[in-house]
């Protein structure tokens, strides 16, 4: 046979194509089950979000097979019960509002107690709000005016909801409904309690209609608000284009950038309700935020008796916090004590997993509690008002992680802690009490498990739910002594497991330096077959706020969507790398000022490691993938170990800092400095810069309207890699914001990345991902 010249290679590609193997629809189907919006669908009793009230009595909605319920639990009474008999509210709403609600699945998710506890009042549909007698179990409604709205913060005497309007602070008689202006010079971009733009924020977020609760933090006696007055007047802006029919929408929003001049930043003021008037805390103002606060006002803490708000401020670099004691009637502010050193200083490692800032005034402000990494582990120490030593309250190689509540009359701290017993994962919260003088340190919790802990308000009780990711949740009561007086709830995991499911299985293994001990998990199909070579795909999030792993406790849910992905036929891999929180100061500290790193020789380390343990682990075809952070040290791991990492899925990755939030990149890279011979500091962080060292297979995506990660950075390695004439492969998602990494079609493009490009085999055509319910 003669074969046309120039079709030669295509007739002899022919037979290779039909041997190609086929991933099929039914495969796609097994790994959609293990997805987290399809996997909670089979279990129960895991989920726990306490809400308080009076008596240290609390409310929480309740994860159930068929839907969800609302559980009332009185602690002292040692009851537990649901809030209201929910089939017979259903029916009543279901007649008030026309339409046809469950009881296993009502309206909504969060409700208030009125008329003294005998009804509910909730939100429908954003805007619809309706009043529940759960005594005779009569709904009326719907009222706009009848429920507090989530953007209004309710003083301790509950008198007084203080919200923001038109940049100015405002407070509402709860009894009388009337509007007290406290402030009045607020304007555009310096405003008074004003959720920030900056990162993180959806556009336009603090006009939107939904508003976030305002900044601001309520005296003890409920007499003064203190707040920020924030200023973003002359902070340069991004830009964004809303796709749309015929002409897009120009969206602009200010947001400043490492080593700019102008930056946003904030006084502190404090407000009497009463007198209706305000002072400024008479010290220069400090930078902005990464994120706008939420209604806890972390840079202040008031003491008991009101009497004086203690404030904190940084420096631009975070390598010096202040404490400064402040009299609220005047303003005027007195220095307590400073915190520095060479690199960022913190006042909690772990904040995103956390309470906040672990540091409180005691004795109405003659001495402070105060959360140091001075002797290189987060410890807890006591000053005077002076700034003097009194005592270390704790002391080893171990870190306290969240400060719960502080019983000045008995003289303990309650608090979680990680990494002091030798015999338990050093990532699992333990809690602990220990005195104010550092004595009678005691482990509270016996279960060697993750432990995520709620103190009541008064510190009587602590909400604590216990669970491994191979041990499912049981969450009880503990009185201070450590004693468990209630158990509040039990989870049933067994459906999900009848369907094959099973926990990844923890490891640790040594870093790039053989000596440091990195943890992490390995997701396995549950069909798993010894004798064959699997291909792994490494999930990254490199931090340093948080790690990839995210959580020890158990979860069906992301990172990375593990349990799906293992059931394609890939080994899937996730560590703790050094740089990430949660353990000593050093560790932490691993690539500061190096953000090129991003802990990458760490799992590489341990990835050669566990190939020896595991011989199935086919380390000649590693991918990679990640969002955001994950998107810029996913794209990095690929350039930068081209020989390593054969494939990569990078969404929305901030791929250069110098386009990022500037206090990201300031805190963990340093500022921002211009070398003499060219370029600057932030050159060699940048993936455009690597973009000639492509080897693999990368698809990059991103969301049009990102206003935390903009698009420019992904646009830029774009670029660079066409320049330097590589292949690669792009998706755009329009007008989405940062939050697209579990979309179906992104999730399913994913699968196929991996399937195509990393198992070698052909993923099924257009196979449709159900969306999660909504």
């Amino acid at each position: 046979m003669r074969l046309v010249p120039g079709l030669a290679g295509v007739a002899l590609l022919l037979p290779l194509c039909s041997l190609a193997a086929q991933v099929s629809a039914n495969d796609y189907a097994r790994a959609e089950a293990f997805l987290p919006w399809q996997a909670q669908t089979l279990i129960s009793g895991t989920d726990m979000a306490p809400r308080w009230l009076e008596g240290d009595r609390f409310w929480f909605r309740a994860r159930r097979l068929a839907g969800s319920e609302f559980i009332l639990v009185d602690p002292a009474r040692g009851t537990r019960a649901p809030v209201f008999d929910h089939d017979r509210l259903a029916a009543a709403l279901s007649v008030a509002a026309d339409t046809a609600y469950l009881g296993n699945k009502l309206p909504f998710t969060e409700f208030d107690f009125v008329e003294n506890g005998a009804a509910i009042q909730f939100q429908v549909r954003d805007s619809l709000r309706w009043t529940c007698r759960i005594t005779t179990y009569v709904c009326t409604g719907p009222d706009s005016a009848a429920a507090r709205p989530r953007h209004e913060i309710r003083s301790p005497d509950g008198k007084w909801d203080a919200y923001e309007k038109d940049e100015n602070l405002w407070v509402r008689s709860v009894a009388t409904g009337e509007e007290i202006q406290l402030s009045k010079d607020g304007e555009k971009d310096y405003g008074y309690a004003v959720v920030p733009e900056g990162c993180c924020q959806e556009i336009t977020n603090r006009r939107r209609k939904n508003r976030p609760p305002p900044v601001l933090k309520w005296s003890p006696d409920s007499k003064r608000i203190a707040t920020h007055r924030y200023d973003e007047r002359r902070v340069e802006s991004l830009n964004l284009l809303e796709a749309l029919t015929g002409r897009p929408k120009l969206h602009s929003y200010h947001y400043a950038l490492p080593g700019d001049s102008i930056i946003p930043m904030f006084d502190a003021w404090v407000f009497d309700v009463e007198r209706r008037t305000g002072v400024k805390v008479a010290l220069e103002p400090q930078p902005g935020n990464f994120t706008a606060a939420d209604s806890v006002f972390p840079e202040v803490q008031w003491t008991k008796d009101a009497a004086t708000l203690f404030y904190t401020r940084r420096s631009r670099d975070f390598k010096r916090i202040e404490l400064h004691a402040v009299d609220p009637a005047n303003g005027t502010a007195r220095s307590v004590l400073t915190e520095s050193g060479p690199t960022y200083r913190e006042l909690n490692q772990f904040p995103l997993g956390g309470n906040g800032p672990n540091w409180r005034p005691l004795a109405n402000g003659r001495e402070v509690l105060w959360w140091s990494e001075r002797d290189g582990w987060g410890h807890l120490y006591r000053f005077d008002a002076t700034g003097k030593l009194i005592n270390q309250v704790t002391r080893g190689p171990w870190l306290v992680h969240n400060v719960l509540h502080v019983d000045e009359t008995g003289g303990w701290v309650y608090f979680t802690a990680v990494g002091r017993e030798a015999e338990i994962d050093p990532y699992y919260d333990q809690l602990y009490r220990v005195r104010l003088d550092g004595t009678g340190l005691t482990r509270l919790s016996p279960e060697a498990t993750q432990h995520n802990v709620w103190p009541s308000p008064s510190g009587a009780y602590f909400v604590d739910q216990s669970s491994r990711r191979d041990l499912s949740p049981t969450t009880v009561v503990r009185a201070p002594d450590g004693r468990s007086v209630l158990t509040v709830e039990t989870s049933d995991v067994s459906p999900l497991e009848a369907l094959g499911w099973k926990p990844p299985v923890p490891f640790r293994a040594k870093a790039r330096d053989g000596v440091t001990e990195v943890y992490g998990y390995l997701y396995f199909p549950t069909k798993l077959d010894s004798t064959k070579r699997y291909p792994v795909i490494d999930y990254i999030y490199p931090g340093p706020q948080v790690g990839s792993v995210f959580t020890r406790g158990f979860t069906v849910g992301p990172p990375g969507n593990g349990h799906a992905l293992a059931e394609l036929g890939f080994v899937v891999f996730t560590v703790d790398a050094m740089g990430s929180p949660l353990r000593s100061k050093a560790f932490h500290d691993a690539y500061y000022a190096n953000m090129t790193d991003n802990g990458i020789p760490d799992h590489i380390s341990a990835l050669r490691e566990l190939a020896q343990r595991y011989p199935f682990m086919d380390l000649d075809r590693v991918g990679i993938f990640g969002h955001s952070g994950g998107g810029f040290s996913g794209t990095d791991a690929i350039l930068s170990y081209p020989d390593f990492f054969k494939v990569a899925v990078s969404g929305a990755g901030n791929h250069d800092n110098r386009g990022y939030h500037f206090p990201w990149g300031e805190k963990y890279h340093g500022l921002l400095e211009k070398k003499p011979g060219g370029g600057d500091s932030y050159d060699s962080q940048a993936n455009q810069n690597k973009a000639s060292n492509l080897k693999g297979k990368l698809l990059l995506t991103y969301g049009t309207l990102d206003d935390n990660v903009h698009p420019n950075m992904t646009l830029l390695v774009a670029d660079a890699l066409i320049r330097a004439n590589k292949t690669f492969d792009m998706l755009v998602f329009p007008n989405r914001n940062h939050g697209y990494a579990n979309e179906p079609y992104v999730v399913r493009r994913t699968w196929d990345y991996f399937v195509q490009h990393l198992l070698g085999e052909t993923p099924p055509a257009d196979y449709e991902i159900r969306s999660p319910p909504r």
